[in-house]
């Protein structure tokens, strides 16, 4: 997710123990999850499938496409935040031991930079850097997994099942490029590394809301200067509606609300962006959209 821009010196080396740690933890959560949930286990028995030894090898095609995506994310704001010469640390993955249904057994990964932005053109390289290397990471993830997933007939049977909303870039590849002929009585029985990619475009998309100092909220901020702090209560006036679709929407209104609709200023804001890093701007806003799905989660009626 998005560095916080706090101005500490940066974790000195000793502390890279805790994000091995954290890794490791949070490899072993998304494996159990990812057997657990979303492998092709063919028992509804939740015991057996924890008996089942297919629970880690599945589990691991969800789980390493998963954090690959989550690492690239990272990635990109450290090695854009270093070269602006911000001092950040490693990326600290968050570990979800409690394997709530169709968890994926993250909460995601953070960074954090230990030096204030000084203008525009860095925000915007650092804010975009993240999710535009997790996008260009989970493309593959997503053929791959598309192309390993498989069709399922759907039953009157079927009612009070757990469905997951298709962003844009899902749904043409899934309904237009993989499965074209798709039945009225026909759904996509996904692959878990397909479960991985969905994942990783949901992260994608709530990371780019353009609030506060998410990465959306970096780019947003970057590319309008002082009139995002306009704007910005539209924004939010839209995402209150969207929970009318989707209640969680309003928790995570409260969540920016409590961080603070409006992006800090950075110390140099008059400095402008030049027309690459408007045009990479405007790339992100689109990586939105196309990860973006008003109705994440729903219980078929």
């Amino acid at each position: 997710m998005s560095p916080d821009g706090s101005s500490v010196g940066a974790f000195p080396p000793r502390r890279l123990w805790v994000h091995i740690l954290l890794f490791v933890l949070t490899l072993i959560t998304s494996t159990f999850c990812g057997g657990l949930y979303y492998g092709w286990l063919e028992s509804p028995d939740l015991l057996v499938r924890l008996a089942d030894p297919r629970l880690i090898t599945e589990g691991l095609k969800f789980s390493l496409p998963l954090l690959a995506i989550l690492l690239a994310h990272e990635s990109g704001h450290v090695l854009a935040a270093r070269r602006h010469g911000l001092p950040a640390t490693l990326p600290y993955f968050i570990p979800m031991p409690i394997p709530f249904p169709y968890s994926p057994g993250t909460m995601g990964a953070v960074i954090r930079i230990r030096a204030s932005i000084r203008n525009r053109r860095s925000l915007l390289d650092v804010g975009a850097a993240g999710p535009l290397a997790g996008f260009v990471t989970l493309i593959p993830v997503l053929l791959i997994g598309l192309a390993l997933s498989r069709v399922q007939e759907v039953t009157t049977a079927s009612s009070g099942l757990i469905y997951f909303g298709e962003p844009l870039l899902f749904r043409f590849l899934a309904r237009v490029v993989f499965f074209p002929h798709l039945g009225p009585d026909q759904d996509i029985f996904l692959h878990p590394t397909a479960w991985a990619a969905w994942f990783g475009l949901l992260v994608t998309a709530l990371n780019l809301l353009p609030f506060s100092q998410l990465d959306g909220g970096h780019v947003g901020y970057a590319l309008l200067g002082r009139w995002h702090r306009r704007v910005v209560w539209g924004l939010y006036a839209v995402l209150l509606g969207l929970g009318l679709l989707w209640p969680g929407w309003w928790l995570w209104a409260i969540i920016i609300l409590i961080l603070g609709l409006r992006h800090p200023m950075v110390l140099d804001e008059n400095l402008p962006l030049d027309r690459r890093r408007r045009w990479v701007g405007w790339l992100a806003l689109a990586v939105l959209v196309l990860s973006f799905t008003p109705v994440p989660v729903w219980i078929a009626p």
